[in-house]
């Protein structure tokens, strides 16, 4: 090879040149770490306020906690009972025959709730009522944390008192074990829900999983956040 060749192929093994292209490397994972290492937020959520409180969730802490601890003597406060989770149910029976009721009642749901909810399927076939095993039927969702006292905060004071004939809630609907479950015959009663765009009217179940040990444990919890038990 000339010495031209030689001085011309040279740069291409230069050392320099491979520690440039190292650190230039370097340079563009560290601004991928930087920015993988941001505030994420998954589909579907909304970046909120690190400061924020749901409005029930400050009552049980400033006004629901300190009652129950007066009332039934509680000496350490991780004994005080609070709501673990709240589920939600619809039993889209009508789906067996139209499939299409079932995303309607997906919809619905997911706007009440605030987040993903889940289909409930058929375990056996009921011939009589044209329903196969694995059938769509109904949709439900948990909610627990702050979407949880968000959800308890519209029920109790916009969508109860929109109720039709709304007389109060059955204060003997308690399981024993300190859970409660409610019904609601229509669940256009939540304000997310719009009337003239809503085909199918629907009935709702709604438990309350408490921490309470009894029965009156978990109706002085509910009752602290302004359940309008009427027995």
């Amino acid at each position: 090879m000339s010495e031209a060749g030689k001085e011309k192929a040279a740069p291409k093994g230069d050392p320099r040149d491979a520690d440039k292209a190292e650190a230039k490397a370097k340079k563009a994972a560290g601004k991928r770490v930087e920015k993988s290492a941001g505030t994420q937020v998954s589909v579907g959520e909304e970046a909120r306020d690190p400061n924020y409180v749901p409005r029930f969730k400050a009552r049980y802490n400033d006004v629901v906690k300190p009652e129950l601890m007066k009332k039934f003597g509680y000496k350490n406060a991780m004994q005080v009972p609070k709501i673990n989770k709240i589920v939600l149910n619809i039993g889209a029976g009508e789906a067996a025959s139209d499939q299409k009721k079932i995303q309607a009642a997906v919809n619905d749901l997911t706007a009440i709730a605030g987040q993903k909810v889940v289909t409930t399927r058929a375990k056996k076939a009921i011939a009589t009522y044209k329903i196969r095993e694995g059938l769509p039927i109904g949709v439900k969702v948990t909610l627990r944390k702050d979407k949880m006292y968000e959800f308890l905060d519209r029920l109790i004071t916009m969508a109860l008192p929109r109720v039709r004939d709304f007389r109060g809630l059955n204060g003997k609907s308690f399981d024993g074990r300190g859970n409660y479950a409610m019904g609601l015959k229509e669940h256009i009663v939540f304000v997310e829900i719009d009337y003239d765009k809503t085909e199918t009217v629907w009935g709702m179940d709604i438990i309350f999983n408490t921490s309470a040990k009894t029965d009156a444990e978990a109706r002085a919890l509910l009752e602290g956040f302004q359940f309008p038990f009427t027995n």
